[in-house]
């Protein structure tokens, strides 16, 4: 699979400690729920922001999908956390 750019948005970011990353996903990531399950072994602060990976809001090249969604040939992948209401 082909190089993708995270991006981390509110107490995402805050927890894993950096706002993006660029990252070659190897080639059993190729759904969003096997990225954030990928993404929560590599280290404590991944770990702990994607606890409750359900409650992560994700979008592809910008556009918000379920957790089922192919990644594909997504360039960017964002991680958000629940939109709240106000």
């Amino acid at each position: 699979m082909s190089e993708v750019k995270l991006v981390y948005f509110a107490w995402v970011r805050e927890r894993i400690g950096t706002a993006e990353e660029r990252i070659e996903l190897p080639a059993e990531v190729v759904t969003v729920t096997d990225l954030l399950n990928w993404l929560a072994g590599k280290g404590d602060g991944y770990a702990e922001a994607l606890a409750q990976p359900k409650v992560v809001r994700v979008a592809l090249d910008q556009e918000h999908v379920r957790h089922d969604e192919p990644i594909g040939g997504a360039r960017e992948v964002a991680l958000f956390p629940p939109m709240t209401g106000g």
